[in-house]
């Protein structure tokens, strides 16, 4: 299973931490673990390159770990309110789908929401 836990300031995700495998297949056919890879560089690389703002994340492949902070988010650490909305935005979207796959795929992930674990 993939655990995701996303952290939170008054209320505007600015991060997240997945960890574990999905386990629904085989590695190299876990459609599960697909999805969740790709919405994650999709998440790093608009944030980064098209929102160019900071971001810090790692991914440790041995033990399938990412943790990824945004701090953007959050008005103490970015002073531009449209990119603030943006990150906040699309880590908030990432959240919407990440409980929409829970539907269909609850024994392979996990989520869950952390208020203020590391600002």
């Amino acid at each position: 299973m993939t655990k995701i836990t996303f952290f939170k300031h008054n209320g505007v995700f600015y991060g997240f931490k997945e960890s574990g495998h999905a386990g629904f297949a085989e590695s190299g056919s876990d459609i599960v673990c697909s999805a969740l890879s790709a919405m994650t560089m999709l998440i790093v690389n608009a944030i980064e390159v098209s929102y160019d703002s900071n971001i810090d994340y790692s991914i440790d492949e041995q033990t399938a770990e990412i943790t990824v902070l945004a701090k953007a988010a959050l008005a103490d650490f970015e002073e531009d309110e449209k990119k603030q909305y943006a990150v906040a935005g699309l880590l908030n979207g990432f959240y919407l789908q990440l409980t929409d796959m829970l539907e269909d795929y609850y024994d392979y992930i996990e989520v869950e929401v952390v208020e203020d674990p590391q600002i």
